[in-house]
């Protein structure tokens, strides 16, 4: 009786882990036993740093408001807490935004927060 040797789900497999290594270098790219466990690897890291990568952006943005803030005269704490108390739901990622790409439309912000701040 022939062998059976189940060619295509393993050739499969095989593919799949390969094409997952797609720019890796050296023999962890086409070596199956190494690139088993770097494919492993990389998807764990891949998992931990989309969490570090909101934290990163969330930082970015409090250094552009802060800088920004300080332009227009009022500090970064000043100006969320006076946002706060004026009942105004503008997030942190819009107000970089508004830093960055809208320097009027962030200092109109700043002021309804310096007369909320007191």
């Amino acid at each position: 009786m022939v062998r059976a040797r189940n060619t295509v789900a393993s050739r499969r497999r095989r593919k799949r882990l390969i094409k997952q290594a797609k720019g890796f270098v050296g023999d962890r790219k086409n070596h199956l036993r190494q690139t088993g466990g770097a494919v492993m690897r990389a998807m764990a890291f891949n998992y931990r740093h989309r969490k570090h990568n909101k934290r990163n952006f969330r930082s970015l943005w409090i250094t552009r408001i802060g800088a920004a803030a300080k332009m227009n005269g009022i500090s970064y704490s000043k100006m969320i807490d006076g946002l706060a108390k004026a009942n105004c739901p503008i997030n942190r990622k819009m107000l970089a935004d508004l830093a960055v790409f809208d320097p009027q439309g962030f200092e109109a912000v700043a002021e309804v927060a310096k007369s909320a701040h007191g």
